[in-house]
């Protein structure tokens, strides 16, 4: 796939306009390093806005927002959301964010992520030059100072290097609501979340699935270092259990058939590493026999990952996808089976 670069013809006349939803809550602490990211863009001020969605904080994320409203040389827009009972708070707080939204695109992040300058101007480029309905970014952790850091890292490069594979080859599978972009019309036009609002998750791919349907040709992903947004790993092991717990329970609600190929075959794929293992063990397998299945699996794996992390400026990590890969047939496994039992902690909420 090749990198997308912003053409030196990519005039202000052929600039839309961008709404930016960030859904929060307790963010205060690093809310305000993605807002003055946001100052430094070198898209034009008047071309964007700002839209954070405060869902019932019970810290000064609020307060915070209200306070900058004033300081940024771009409009800036809080959205007070009430307390109230949801299935899925943050589809609540980007359908609420939409309804105000004077944009044509409407771009999502989190309140935890930082981006680069040139960030919005290359999402808008990339959309003028090919059309998309809908954009999806790469993300990428940082900082990542620990091992838990590394492998988190590792293991979610080979999402975004599936997800833009997929997008490549038609059948679009997955993508991150840390860095979204889709028309506000499209939005509208397919329904918005309904029918996908019963989900905690999928605000990202279930609608991606669902534009995808609508536009079979209209889903696209953007591979310019330009346009990568950082986000922290998880710093435990709960929080990261919660997380790809809530990430494993959209798999219920997929209707394409794409997406669900591409889950079991992954599934299956990780493992048949461990069935080998046990089979060795067990004396049914041959020492070569499992071998075979350890290089089929570890080499692609290995060029594959390699240039995703070198795409996300992550070479330095490519020594630690041997770790990620002994520990990945396990961690897939594990999540395939938990996904299938309902509950999980999000933002300090229990959600089902």
């Amino acid at each position: 796939m090749k990198r997308f670069s912003v053409p030196a013809s990519f005039t202000d006349a052929k600039k839309p306009r961008i709404s930016v939803i960030i859904p929060v809550r307790n963010e205060e602490r690093t809310l305000p390093h993605l807002l003055n990211d946001l100052r430094q863009q070198t898209y034009p001020f008047d071309c964007f806005e700002v839209i954070v969605a405060d869902d019932a904080s019970t810290d000064n994320t609020l307060t915070v927002i209200q306070e900058l409203v004033s300081q940024l040389p771009y409009s800036l827009y809080p959205l007070a959301l009430r307390n109230e009972p949801t299935f899925s708070p943050k589809k609540r707080a980007i359908r609420q964010s939409i309804s105000l939204a004077t944009g044509t695109l409407i771009v999502t992040t989190d309140g935890d992520c930082r981006v680069g300058p040139r960030w919005l101007e290359t999402i808008a480029a990339f959309y003028h030059q090919t059309g998309a309905r809908l954009i999806s970014g790469p993300i990428s952790f940082d900082p990542v100072d620990s091992v838990f850091g590394r492998l988190q890292t590792v293991e979610s490069s080979s999402l975004i290097g599936a997800g833009a594979s997929t997008m490549k080859m038609g059948f679009p599978t997955m993508c991150n609501g840390a860095n979204l972009t889709y028309e506000k019309a499209v939005f509208e036009e397919v329904g918005g979340f309904d029918g996908i609002d019963h989900v905690a998750s999928g605000d990202d791919e279930l609608l991606m699935h669902k534009i995808a349907n609508r536009y079979p040709n209209g889903v696209r992903f953007l591979k310019s270092p330009d346009a990568i947004v950082q986000t922290p790993p998880q710093a435990s092991l709960k929080a990261f259990f919660h997380q790809r717990k809530r990430w494993a329970s959209k798999w219920r609600a997929y209707q394409s058939i794409g997406p669900s190929v591409l889950a079991v075959f992954i599934f299956a794929s990780n493992l048949a590493l461990p069935l080998a293992v046990i089979g060795f063990w067990g004396f049914t397998w041959s020492a070569p026999q499992l071998i075979l299945v350890l290089a089929l699996k570890a080499v692609p794996e290995w060029l594959f990952l390699g240039s995703i992390l070198a795409f996300l400026k992550k070479k330095h990590l490519i020594g630690w996808i041997p770790a990620t890969q002994l520990v990945y047939p396990l961690y897939v496994v594990f999540f395939g089976l938990v996904a299938q039992q309902k509950g999980f902690q999000w933002k300090g909420r229990s959600l089902r």
